[in-house]
Order: structure tokens, then C-alpha cells, then sequence
């Protein structure tokens, strides 16, 4: 096997090395097609390349994926957590814990580094910074200097807010999709989420606060370093810091302020996710652990070792706890007799994985989105992990923020930020 490396663009082929060609194409001494004809402007005659594609190989025969099929059966009509059949994975390129690729697989890279493709429309690479017919980019929003680290949209809110690294919080409107003003932090921005008025941004040693309906302002202190995730649950406001304690404040309303309420302490080193599932906290760290707190007692009732490198992302999605790792895996976890949390299934991935998110798609099916330290995004269908498609962005993405009405962001490290939709999948 030939890798043929055009040093001009920077595209590499990949052929089998074959005999001269047959069916009229003209004959090569070296069995290699003319990057010139397929560009359309060949003028050697005779040239030494062939003037024709090469027949694709022959594809090994796909082994079966076993019994059952692609369809969860809820664990409440019968077993519970790793228990039964398990039928996570079991979509095509699922079966593996990795997803198949159809060439193309990347878009053309001089669009996504927003440069003149020579190529213009004769170009074989997609224009585009999706491979997908699920979705599709609305608009591009640009502003931020530095990367994007929190993405919110407060509900009720004709407003989109993003933090970045740039220690800016940007509003942009959701009808022109313009900035509609900038909120200097002073500090980088760690992450951001809304829960129903409130505002709430991480920042180096603080969390900022703003209700959105009465323009109040507060300042959180406590936190030592950056704060790089935040959660809501039980009338608790939960940051992850960077010396690995996880801090808790309670809304008085006597005082119409945040009150501290606890300290988590355990995980050794920074805390970069948290989520909330049920009546429990889960804190994904760099000490490569995953804590499950209990929201009654704020005591940790277990800690999950099975990640190699520093865990990345969590999330809950029905009965089960996703998370993802620079390990290069996505784990899925279910609740065992006992009650404990087991690994059921895990997903290899070719790259570190770095954010993951949930969401429906135009049916209403459920889907994953996990981004990696490749700059790209995989979606996945859930649970079969069937490969949905890939997102393109110039650096790593950092930020996903799902929507209304099928819409969803996501921010990247050169301060992009993307508004995507949802649509309806091509009839074939």
C-alpha cells in the first residue's frame, strides 16, 4: 500500500497497488492516479498516471453483532443496571466501541482554517464544518478573543450568553444574531450555566451571580484557583475548584443572597465536571476518579476508579452515568443490585475525550455529542452508539449548550461560537 502525500495541499491518498489500468483507462507505470486529471488540468500526454479511479478493495465481511437489536429496553420493565442483555454499542460501528468512516471524513482544509481553497467547487473535500445529514450550522458568532468556556440561554431569555478565556461574558441577540453587549470579567472565564433567572459565572477564587429580571449582582468568594464547573440541585449552587474541593451556597431568601452551606472534600486534585441525576452529585476530576455525593447528606457514597487519565465529562442520561476521559474512552454506568454504580459498556475513541452532551434530534431520539482533542465532535445515537456524524472546528471545543426547538452551541478554542440545528434526515 502507497500513501501518496501532495505537498502543496496537503491531502493524502491512500491506494492499493494495482496493475495498468483496464476498461480503456490508460496504462502507469507507477499504478497511481494523475492528482492533476482529478483536478480537472492534466496536460501531459502521455502522462504516467492513470486517468481513472482506482476500484475500491473489496470490504472484509462485517461480523455479526449478536443477538438483540439496536433498540434500550428500559431497565424498569424488567432487571436492573448492568443486569440482562446488554445492548449498549450494538449500533453499526458500535459493535467495536468505535465508529466506521465513509470518505470523505474531513472538510477541506483550507475552508476550516478560513482561507481560499484553489480548488473552489472542484474541490473533493465538503465546504462545510459538518459531515452530516443531521444537522446543520445557522450562523457564526464571533467576538471572543480566546476560547470559549461556558455557553447559557436562560430561559425566557431573548439572549445567549458565552464566557470565554478572554475574561469577557457576551450577550448576543437571538433575532440578528448580534452582541448586544460585553460584561468584562477581569479574570478568565472557567464555565457558565443559567437556572431560571440566575446567571451564574466561574471565575479565578469566585462565582459571579446576576438574576436576569432584577439586575442583582453578587459576588461568591471561597473558591481557591479557577472554578471550572457548576451545578444546581436542591436549592444548592455547587462549583468544582481547582484545589479539588467542591463548594455549596443556599438561596435565603430573608437575606436575598447566597448563604455557603458546604464544603465536598475527597478528589485529589482540580474537579473539571459536574452533573445531577436523581438525588445524587457526580464530580469528574483530573485525579482520574469519579465521586457520587448524596444530595440528602452531601456525604460521598462512592468513588468510581475505572478511568486511566483524567476524567473529562459527565452526564446522566436516563438510568445511566456517561462519562468521558483523555483516556480515550466514553464509559457507560448502571446501578447494580446493590445499588453501586458498574461499568456496562465502554466506547474507544481514536482521540482524548474532552465535553460531553445530551440531546434529541428532529424524532425526538436521543443523542450524544463528545467532543475530542482532535477539534472535532462525534454524535452518537443512544444507546447503539451509531455513528451520527462529525463536527469540524478550528481548535478543541470546549462548550456545548443544548437549546429550544432543536437548536444547540458550541464554542471553541479560537472564541468561535456555532449555532447548529437539528433537521430532518434525507429519505433514502
Amino acid at each position: 500500500m502507497d500513501i501518496e502525500t501532495d505537498g502543496r495541499f496537503g491531502n493524502k491518498r491512500v491506494h492499493n497497488r494495482l496493475g495498468p489500468g483496464s476498461g480503456g483507462a490508460p496504462s502507469s507505470t507507477t499504478g497511481k492516479v494523475c492528482n492533476f486529471w482529478r483536478a480537472g488540468r492534466c496536460n501531459r500526454f502521455p502522462c504516467p498516471y492513470l486517468h481513472s479511479e482506482l476500484p475500491e478493495a473489496a470490504a472484509p465481511p462485517k461480523r455479526p453483532a449478536g443477538p438483540g437489536g439496536n433498540v434500550w429496553r428500559n431497565p424498569n420493565s424488567g432487571g436492573r443496571g448492568g443486569g440482562g442483555h446488554n445492548r449498549w454499542g450494538r449500533g453499526p460501528g458500535g459493535g467495536s466501541g468505535a465508529a466506521s468512516h465513509r470518505p470523505p471524513d474531513r472538510p477541506c482544509k483550507f475552508f476550516l482554517a478560513g482561507t481560499d481553497c484553489s480548488y473552489g467547487e472542484r474541490c473533493r473535500y465538503p465546504h462545510s464544518y459538518c459531515i452530516s445529514d443531521s444537522i446543520t450550522m445557522l450562523t457564526l458568532l464571533k467576538g471572543h478573543e480566546k476560547g470559549v468556556t461556558g455557553i447559557a440561554l436562560p430561559t425566557g431569555s431573548d439572549k445567549l450568553y458565552s464566557g470565554s478565556k478572554d475574561g469577557t461574558v457576551r450577550m448576543w441577540d437571538c433575532q440578528t444574531g448580534q452582541c448586544a453587549g460585553v460584561i468584562t470579567m477581569g479574570r478568565e472565564v472557567g464555565c457558565m450555566i443559567s437556572e431560571g433567572p440566575w446567571l451564574f459565572v466561574g471565575i479565578p477564587d469566585a462565582v459571579k451571580v446576576w438574576n436576569m429580571q432584577t439586575a442583582a449582582e453578587m459576588n461568591l468568594t471561597g473558591p481557591t484557583g479557577q472554578v471550572y464547573a457548576l451545578a444546581v440541585a436542591s436549592e444548592l449552587l455547587f462549583a468544582a475548584t481547582q484545589d479539588g474541593r467542591i463548594l455549596a451556597w443556599r438561596f435565603s431568601a430573608a437575606t436575598n443572597c447566597f448563604e455557603p452551606a458546604a464544603s465536598l472534600d475527597g478528589h485529589k486534585l482540580a474537579v473539571v465536571s459536574l452533573i445531577v441525576g436523581g438525588m445524587r452529585l457526580y464530580s469528574a476530576s483530573m485525579d482520574k476518579t469519579i465521586r457520587v455525593w448524596d444530595l440528602a447528606t452531601l456525604q460521598c457514597i462512592q468513588t468510581l476508579s475505572d478511568h486511566t487519565d483524567v476524567v473529562m465529562s459527565v452526564l446522566c442520561w436516563d438510568q445511566f452515568l456517561l462519562s468521558c476521559s483523555l483516556d480515550q474512552t466514553i464509559k457507560v454506568w448502571a446501578a447494580t443490585e446493590s445499588g453501586n454504580l458498574e461499568v456496562t459498556y465502554t466506547h474507544k475513541e481514536e482521540q482524548g475525550a474532552l465535553a460531553l452532551s445530551g440531546m434529541p434530534d428532529a424524532q425526538s431520539k436521543p443523542v450524544l455529542l463528545c467532543s475530542l482533542n482532535d477539534n472535532t465532535a462525534r454524535l452518537y445515537d443512544l444507546p447503539s452508539f451509531s455513528d451520527r456524524g462529525r463536527i469540524f472546528s478550528k481548535q478543541e471545543i470546549r462548550a456545548i449548550q443544548m437549546g429550544p426547538g432543536g437548536l444547540f452551541f458550541t464554542g471553541d478554542g479560537t472564541g468561535e461560537l456555532k449555532v447548529w440545528q437539528w433537521v430532518e434526515a434525507a429519505q433514502t
